[in-house]
């Protein structure tokens, strides 16, 4: 059966598989190429992006998954809305080349010219930023930041207001001992959470004592990886902690510091965790966090909506 663009619109208004599942069924009933056939589902009049599956928000880690830490905010648009994905993790940096960064596009800019550079910025360019995602049905929920240790009083003050400018429910970085407590500090001022984002040898303990440093000093689980150094599940403290964990980063892992692969390869409890966050109604973030090898005749955007997918099935089942 080939379907007609009529039918891609019938199928897309009446969203009975939400998500990548309405385009992996779709696609298997026409001819079009994976790219035409996101665009044509994504143009039918009305459609909004719908990655909440079962209560649980799907999300990602952008401009991460499309495999670099910036890109043109509109093309990082045009992305999340052709993956069909309503909710996100973005990095301060495609909102700071919106703004006019020194640092855009990978260009050179020492400390202190972005120090002056942030400290000239109106928020309410960020809010613009903010209504141009939101109308077309995506919502940031987080804001990574790279390097906010290093930065001045100011600075941090400044992430924390343009995160809360863009409508974030907390910020994340990544997770380093000498610098939880003062970052806290930021969190607790601004009544935002900072969830601290871990790597393989992150353990409990490290999380623990930076909880007892903050109130508002959160984490942001990262299942491959803790399964990878860990060497056991996530879910005891998942279960443990769960009012502190803003979102987690859904990957596959195998244990012993083993390789990330496809999701349902590795060691990592995926479908358990997340049908833990769905019976339980945890306002967690499922972002997903594309790290595999992109198979040979495939491509990045064609994986990770087979990532997206594999969460909605889970949920869904």
């Amino acid at each position: 059966m080939k379907l007609t663009r009529r039918d891609l619109g019938k199928l897309a208004a009446a969203a009975a598989i939400p998500g990548a599942g309405l385009f992996n069924a779709v696609r298997a009933q026409t001819a079009l190429p994976a790219p035409e056939l996101f665009n044509a589902l994504r143009a039918q009049p009305g459609a909004k992006p719908n990655s909440k599956f079962a209560g649980v928000q799907v999300g990602l880690n952008v401009p991460y998954n499309f495999g670099g830490r910036d890109m043109h905010p509109d093309e990082q648009l045009d992305r999340i809305l052709k993956l069909n994905v309503s909710a996100i993790e973005m990095r301060s940096q495609p909102v700071e080349t919106y703004l006019g960064s020194p640092a855009a596009n990978g260009q050179k800019a020492d400390a202190e010219t972005m120090r002056k550079w942030r400290a000239g910025i109106s928020m309410d360019r960020v809010a613009a930023f903010r209504r141009k995602y939101e109308d077309a049905g995506v919502l940031i929920e987080i804001v990574k930041y790279d390097g906010i240790f290093t930065m001045a009083d100011a600075e941090v003050d400044y992430c924390f207001n343009l995160a809360r400018t863009l409508g974030a429910r907390a910020i994340s970085c990544e997770i380093d001992a000498k610098h939880t407590a003062r970052i806290g500090q930021f969190a607790d001022k601004h009544k935002l959470p900072v969830a601290f984002h871990g790597h393989a040898a992150t353990t409990p303990a490290h999380w623990e004592e930076a909880f007892k440093q903050a109130r508002y000093n959160w984490a942001n689980l990262d299942l491959g990886h803790f399964v990878a150094g860990n060497n056991t599940s996530p879910v005891p403290f998942l279960k443990q902690h769960h009012a502190r964990i803003s979102h987690i980063h859904v990957k596959d892992r195998k244990m012993k510091e083993g390789a990330v692969t496809p999701f349902g390869e590795g060691d990592t409890p995926i479908v358990e965790v997340l049908r833990l966050i769905r019976d339980n109604k945890w306002p967690i973030q499922a972002t997903i966090e594309f790290e595999y090898p992109v198979p040979a005749g495939s491509d990045r955007m064609t994986e990770i909506a087979k990532t997206i997918e594999y969460c909605r099935r889970a949920l869904v089942s």
